[in-house]
């Protein structure tokens, strides 16, 4: 299948990837692959002063991570490069003079204190702020006077007047700007290099981007751009601005927001699943057909439909995450569960970095014992704990568990049953409990809950047998004397 369909993403290397902005990528990958498209991974890094060192190769790890692929990009190129901004320089120039030529942008030699003067001015008369135009028509007499103070002017794009800027998109449908309310814009500082407004269209135009998907909140950058490409004749782009996402609290998410995890790389370094995060961040504001919520990257390509793309506001489910997570653990192989949570128990110093393969045999044995209710790899430290504890302490209801009369008979016997096994596994120690209910007539919960309790100090857990195979015969048989003991 061929397509015209070009698609990009282009994240500014600030920082890390941001769950928001992974939607947007994802949003357009699927699209791209649906229609069998070009994905293009760009980097928008004209703010020099916010870039972040190592934050590009950071981005294009965490897109990996997540599964996705792109067609161009900074790293294995492509025809319309170079697909970083700041290497792009000479070609934004080129476009700011011929803009500049034709009358349809000019210098401005506001300093930044006239223009917050300015902005203080119009906000105490109540007006919107915006740049009030004072060098819109400067003569070159005004403009050398200017030059001779030393002053360096930015390049602002004339605006027309009493206009209105009409935008189709394919989720929020005709969306109309005045450009009375806009103000002349800056398209490049001082220093000729281009704001983002004005190199995006460049760029888009260039690389021949059919469709601009991001997030609602770039809505407001696109009259501005819409603008640009009136004013070079060029065809506009199919825009598509999804819904915000917001907190649990259902509260417009930002990046200070503690009530979420809100970067890629977390996620990963606590030990979720890529593919789930996916199919998690696919259903942020896009619903598939029917009532399946678990789906592969690839089934998603197939589905995914810029029509299904919703205009209402996104929750960031925390609780959801955990449970798609937790589907996606329980069907994975038992090694893969391992590569998870493994690391996170080294990392919290319950296991030693190099284990020997006893040691790497019990730990497999451990983490699959809860893979079913594993929510990511991290947990398994807080889940595991009473296997690496040398004493435990018993809650009241633990306690109320171990007063019950028959506890200590039943303790007692099953320390001796336990003492006479040579083969300490899950199979003998079930059949040690079979012979506790035997000799002491005791079964259900009086025989197997003062076991459980004494054995792990909780009510509830994994397999009996295979618990108490994994804390060792005498870790067990101590725990099991001094619970015996406290009865009475």
């Amino acid at each position: 299948m061929s397509s015209n369909v070009r698609v990009r993403f282009a994240p500014s290397p600030t920082g890390h990837l941001h769950i928001g902005g992974a939607r947007s990528a994802l949003f357009n990958y699927l699209f791209a692959r649906n229609q069998g498209g070009k994905f293009i991974l760009r980097i928008e890094d004209t703010d020099q002063a916010r870039n972040v060192e190592q934050a590009k190769e950071k981005l294009l790890d965490s897109l990996k991570w997540l599964g996705m692929d792109w067609d161009e990009s900074i790293d294995i190129g492509g025809e319309y490069g170079p697909y970083s901004s700041m290497e792009r320089v000479d070609i934004y120039k080129e476009y700011v003079q011929t803009l500049l030529d034709e009358g349809k942008a000019y210098y401005c030699y506001m300093t930044s204190e006239e223009l917050e003067a300015e902005r203080a001015a119009q906000l105490a008369r109540g007006e919107a702020p915006k740049y009030s135009g004072r060098d819109r028509d400067l003569t070159p007499e005004q403009r050398q006077a200017y030059e001779n103070k030393g002053l360096k002017p930015v390049v602002r794009f004339r605006v027309p007047q009493g206009q209105v800027v009409k935008i189709e998109d394919s989720v929020r449908g005709d969306v109309s700007f005045e450009t009375d309310g806009i103000g002349d814009f800056v398209i490049s500082r001082t220093d000729g290099v281009p704001m983002y407004n004005f190199a995006v269209v460049i760029d888009d135009y260039l690389m021949k981007i059919s469709h601009v998907i991001r997030a609602e909140e770039h809505l407001s950058n696109t009259p501005r751009q819409a603008l640009v490409f009136e004013a070079f004749g060029w065809t506009k782009p199919r825009f598509a601005h999804a819904s915000l996402i917001l907190n649990p609290d259902r509260q417009k998410m930002s990046k200070r927001d503690e009530s979420i995890i809100q970067f890629v790389e977390q996620y990963q370094e606590l030990g979720y699943l890529p593919e789930a995060l996916v199919n998690f961040l696919a259903l942020l504001g896009w619903s598939p057909v029917g009532e399946e919520e678990i789906f592969t990257l690839d089934e998603l390509s197939e589905q995914f439909s810029l029509e299904r793309v919703s205009k209402a506001p996104a929750v960031f489910d925390t609780d959801k995450l955990a449970w798609m997570n937790n589907q996606y653990i329980q069907a994975a192989p038992l090694e893969k569960v391992i590569d998870l949570a493994l690391p996170h128990l080294i990392k919290a110093g319950r296991l030693e970095e190099d284990l020997d393969e006893t040691r790497k045999e019990w730990a497999g044995k451990l983490i699959g014992m809860y893979q079913e209710q594993l929510h990511y790899g991290a947990e398994i430290v807080e889940l595991t704990e009473l296997f690496f504890k040398q004493e435990i302490e018993y809650n009241e209801e633990a306690k109320a568990v171990l007063n019950e009369e028959q506890v200590p008979e039943v303790l007692n016997h099953f320390v001796s049953e336990l003492d006479s096994l040579e083969d300490f596994s899950a199979p003998q120690i079930k059949a040690a409990i079979k012979a506790t209910q035997k000799a002491t007539g005791h079964k259900g919960k009086k025989l197997f809950m003062p076991i459980r309790v004494a054995a792990t100090g909780q009510t509830h857990g994994p397999e009996l047998p295979d618990t108490i195979e994994l804390l060792g015969k005498a870790t067990i048989s101590a725990r099991l004397s001094q619970a015996a003991s406290l009865n009475g």
